[in-house]
């Protein structure tokens, strides 16, 4: 299945591992670009050197193309950090939060490719003018940081504002091949999946976050600033309905953050052994959580999109009427 985001990456398939901080992790992007796809790793609840310690483990279990995922509002060097993912193999570098001004050229002098996740028109426009090479549409029905838009309405539009210009990416609710198929027909040229992806054998994860994704419904995530002061759709709980009920206490991204740390609800990036209360954490979930009920292997998982995604576009093709 070949679209320019093949090309552009160097890749079999147009099926992107969001870099989900917490749990993209060298296991999962590993595994995703030996399949076909192109994996990224979630870096932005990395420090530097564990994020540098990360690209070296990607490296030694595939020599296929990975990319880095950082948020440009969250302090720090930028200009280091993405230094440091020129140095260490990754093709890509994946901004959230903002466009990356300060980074582009750099990162083109060393041919690494530049991507932006937008939840707006008006931010994909930006990225594309700032010299993005790749925009994600990314509707709210995706887990983590998102916007108000969804993903139907938002990907045709960026298609529409951008698509002449460089590759757009469909995200937001996407957890299977017929995600896959539906942002080919709305003008995308490939899908950026999270959620789906947290339920692997190979995804990082605190006690309790896979088997939450496994029990929950469609219906069980919130937008919420609980934990980092901006809008992120997370598994809905105690500490989401705190804050709904008492908004005047919520702080600005992202002093929200060590709130959420010092209530003891914020572990994204520990280990599997770290003791959490899972009616209180952090487990950024996007709403097709609700047709997740068991762990696949993320490179079967792969697979999996693209045959499904082809299967759904020869169903298309079998119902036209005769000429």
């Amino acid at each position: 299945m070949q679209t320019r985001l093949t090309d552009v990456l160097q890749i079999e398939h147009p099926v992107m591992l969001a870099g989900m901080g917490g749990v993209s992790y060298h296991r999962l992007v590993a595994a995703v670009s030996e399949a076909g796809g192109f994996g990224c790793l979630g870096a932005s609840t990395m420090g530097p050197d564990k994020m540098v310690e990360e690209m070296l483990a990607v490296r030694g279990l595939t020599d296929k193309p990975f990319g880095v995922d950082l948020l440009t509002a969250a302090p720090g060097d930028m200009v280091a950090q993405v230094r440091q993912i020129i140095d260490h193999g990754a093709s890509v570098f994946v901004a959230g939060l903002g466009v990356p001004r300060d980074v582009v050229d750099l990162c083109h002098q060393h041919g690494v490719i530049v991507v932006n996740m937008c939840g707006k028109v008006r931010h994909a426009v930006a990225a594309v003018e700032a010299g993005c090479d790749i925009v994600v549409a990314q509707g709210t029905e995706a887990g983590g940081h998102t916007g108000p838009v969804a993903t139907f309405p938002l990907v045709p539009q960026i298609v529409d504002a951008v698509g002449d210009r460089v590759p757009v990416v469909a995200a937001g609710g996407i957890f299977d091949g017929r995600g896959l198929a539906a942002a080919l027909a709305l003008g995308a040229d490939g899908v950026w999946v999270g959620t789906r992806f947290i339920a692997t054998p190979e995804a990082r994860a605190v006690p309790g976050y896979k088997d939450r994704l496994l029990a929950i419904a469609e219906d069980e995530t919130v937008v919420s600033r609980a934990y980092t002061g901006k809008t992120c759709r997370v598994v809905r709980n105690e500490y989401t309905q705190f804050f709904d009920e008492h908004p005047e206490e919520l702080q600005p991204f992202p002093a929200q953050v060590g709130r959420a740390m010092g209530d003891n609800a914020f572990h994204l990036g520990a280990d599997e052994t770290t003791d959490v209360d899972p009616s209180r954490e952090f487990f950024p979930a996007g709403q097709g959580a609700g047709a997740i009920d068991e762990l696949v292997p993320a490179g079967e998982l792969v697979r999996q999109f693209v045959a499904e995604a082809e299967a759904a576009v020869d169903r298309l093709l079998a119902t036209r009427a005769p000429a």
